[in-house]
């Protein structure tokens, strides 16, 4: 499977993190922790590709570095 840079960040809006993949439209989810939200938007890009595949659809190249998961201390 193709590494893709995945963003994570904190919504107040929706009260968690946020984690999309840039070079996968549409591809995001939500978790109450970074964690939650990395592991939910792994979820969802193997869905992404899955979908995308089994539709005949590109699977895009990634654009951007792959991920890098850091923690705050």
């Amino acid at each position: 499977m193709k590494a893709y840079h995945i963003n994570i960040f904190y919504s107040e809006e929706d009260g968690g993190y946020i984690a999309d993949i840039p070079d996968l439209k549409y591809c995001s989810a939500w978790g109450e922790t970074e964690e939650a939200a990395l592991h939910e938007v792994l979820n969802a890009k193997k869905a992404w590709l899955e979908a995308a595949e089994a539709e005949g659809k590109p699977i895009p190249e990634p654009k951007y570095r792959p991920i890098i998961y850091q923690i705050a201390f």
